[in-house]
């Protein structure tokens, strides 16, 4: 599926709403499920920092908690407010490998509306999850 240019603006609505009080760095992330639902994510930080929450972890964890499963995600776009776009931190590409399909669509935009397109494999190319458990 080649990238919808809505799915920047959907980002910007999630990064609206992000709490940063401490790096003043807003991310926010779309997910689009296969069967069409979306969810939103925003950074959440916290002044004990390891307990900060990611953008595109809040999306995925919203929507698992809605029942959705490893596998079921079409894409997701991330947004940031900087001079190019950023990829998801080495814990968010962890959680995509965990819950995406390796040839899933990344997204990265940034406040300017380019895109940078990468796949899950591609963030995390020899990466571990629950599949080499079975």
């Amino acid at each position: 599926m080649s990238y919808q240019s809505h799915y920047f603006q959907e980002a910007r609505e999630a990064q609206s709403r992000a709490y940063v009080p401490y790096s003043q760095f807003k991310v926010g992330a779309y997910l689009k499920t296969k069967d069409g639902r979306t969810f939103y994510g925003a950074n959440v930080e916290n002044a004990a920092y390891p307990a900060t929450i990611c953008a595109e972890r809040s999306s995925l964890v919203a929507a698992i908690s809605e029942g959705y499963r490893p596998g079921d995600f079409e894409s997701i776009t991330v947004t940031v407010d900087a001079e190019k776009p950023s990829s998801p931190c080495g814990t968010c590409r962890q959680v995509l490998k965990e819950l995406c399909d390796d040839d899933m669509p990344v997204y990265m935009t940034y406040h300017k509306g380019e895109l940078l397109e990468s796949t899950v494999v591609e963030l995390l190319p020899h990466g571990f999850s629950g599949k080499d458990l079975e």
